[in-house]
């Protein structure tokens, strides 16, 4: 295979490196005048390159087998780069003053060099590769959420980021050098046939795995969620909880999968325990908080229970439903973040007691919350909905019934919360309550994109037929 040939793989991270030295380069060279151009040129291209992203290609491999290419892999990549333009537009009020003007050029070469890491996560087929793309995507995240450097809650919540994430990447990277000692090779298409379940091998898969649930907020694994959450940017916020979960669940869903598939007994029997108690300390914890951030932090935890559902099946159908609830999950958040970037940047204010009248001063904002959290809470017709009914088939299919029955009971249990907040906005009063507000124009589009799909994405059933068209196979 020629050089050529090889980079032509990778069309979609060289596309993105591209971007990123574009933007750095005008950030550096622009004067005052040109700063003002800054975002539109920036969100412009990045919507340029998602485009591009989407041409389609063959299944294949470069660089010795380092690099896999996989329709699926390209539809998840256009996923994360959907929710990264929505966050962009929800970004714009952060940088409106003189002063934060001069900060844009670093939150863009940041958040893009974040996603190019993912996009090496997720085309890697060999675990340096992986771990390369997982530390790229890593430290820079560490820079974000300690981005409001006057702010103590931000600068805690960075410094907590990156111990802990730190302490995770040790853990996995010790996994892997087990896997490598024991094996002695990294490539994935390698280790399935090497793997013996002897003591050292079993240990390894542990450690990795413990370094890689850190990532997606997996129960105990996600002390650091709430308070990262709470402390960084709202904008930030929102990138954690779809753009760097929704990336880390592919990656572990394809390594249970195409590597650890001899473990399966092993993978499944733990994640069995994992989702109940996910699931469950997520809504228990998720009653009890007053800060809107912190309210969706656990409810991501929560979340991130359901989606095991799909990767416990272990079957194409399985993989099918993950991508599809990460597709309607990520409109549903960032639908409500939307909201709450409205209203946090124009009043300051981020309880949910806050929100009591909301309806009766900004009834549009409060239509939108409540179409998020209603279809976070799985409430039909809304795309949620039907999200959590594929989630619940495939692993019924399998076999897991008490487990379906478990995450039912903690979905009825959820719309607690989730209906308390609708009950805040719509039926509430305050003496106080938020002023009516005029959200800028780029918030107000990322909104209308999202609650278009939120009514609408579960009613198309061709995108979960598309979707599994392309998981056999991978």
């Amino acid at each position: 295979m020629s050089y050529f040939s090889n980079f032509a793989t990778m069309r979609s991270e060289g596309s993105l490196l591209a971007l990123i030295l574009f933007l750095l380069l005008f950030d550096i060279l622009a004067g005052r005048k040109g700063k003002n151009y800054f975002q539109p040129v920036a969100i412009l291209l990045f919507a340029l390159h998602t485009l591009f992203t989407l041409m389609p290609a063959e299944a294949g491999e470069s660089f010795g087998g380092m690099v896999q290419y996989h329709p699926m892999m390209t539809m998840v990549k256009t996923m994360l780069n959907i929710a990264t333009l929505i966050i962009f537009l929800q970004s714009k009020h952060h940088f409106d003053g003189p002063e934060q003007k001069y900060q844009q050029g670093e939150y863009y070469f940041l958040t893009l060099s974040t996603l190019l890491g993912m996009y090496l996560m997720i085309s890697s087929g060999h675990f340096l590769l992986f771990f390369i793309g997982l530390e790229m995507a890593s430290i820079p995240l560490a820079a974000l959420v300690a981005f409001n450097k006057h702010h103590k809650k931000s600068a805690e919540a960075g410094a907590k980021f990156i111990l802990l994430s730190a302490f995770s990447s040790g853990i996995l990277l010790f996994g892997i050098s087990y896997l490598y000692g024991t094996t002695g090779s990294l490539y994935f298409s390698d280790i399935p046939s090497l793997l013996s379940h002897n003591p050292l091998q079993i240990m390894a898969f542990v450690f990795f795995l413990s370094g890689l649930f850190f990532k997606i907020s997996i129960v105990p694994f996600h002390l650091w969620t709430a308070d990262v959450y709470e402390g960084a940017p709202t904008n930030v916020t929102a990138y954690l909880s779809v753009v760097s979960k929704s990336s880390a669940v592919f990656v572990l869903m394809t390594l249970l999968f195409k590597v650890f598939g001899n473990f399966v007994v092993e993978w499944q029997t733990m994640l069995f325990w994992l989702i109940i108690v996910t699931i469950t300390v997520g809504n228990l914890f998720a009653l009890r908080q007053k800060n809107v951030k912190r309210f969706l932090a656990f409810s991501s935890i929560s979340q991130a229970g359901y989606i095991a559902l799909g990767i416990i099946s272990g079957s194409p159908l399985g993989m099918t439903t993950v991508v599809y609830y990460l597709f309607v999950y990520l409109f549903s958040n960032l639908a409500a973040f939307g909201v709450i970037t409205a209203i946090g940047s124009r009043t300051g204010k981020m309880n949910i007691p806050d929100y009591k009248g909301l309806y009766q001063t900004n009834p549009k904002l409060s239509f939108v919350m409540m179409m998020a959290l209603f279809s976070l809470a799985g409430i039909a017709p809304f795309a949620g909905f039907m999200s959590k009914f594929f989630i619940f088939s495939a692993a019924a299919q399998q076999g897991y019934y008490l487990l379906v029955i478990i995450a039912v009971i903690n979905t009825i249990l959820s719309l607690y919360y989730y209906l308390m907040v609708v009950k805040a906005m719509f039926i509430d009063q305050s003496d106080h309550p938020v002023p009516a507000l005029r959200t800028d124009s780029w918030n107000r589009a990322s909104m209308v994109i999202c609650t278009a799909a939120i009514m609408f994405a579960g009613m198309l059933g061709f995108i979960f037929s598309y979707l599994g068209d392309y998981s056999f196979g991978l």
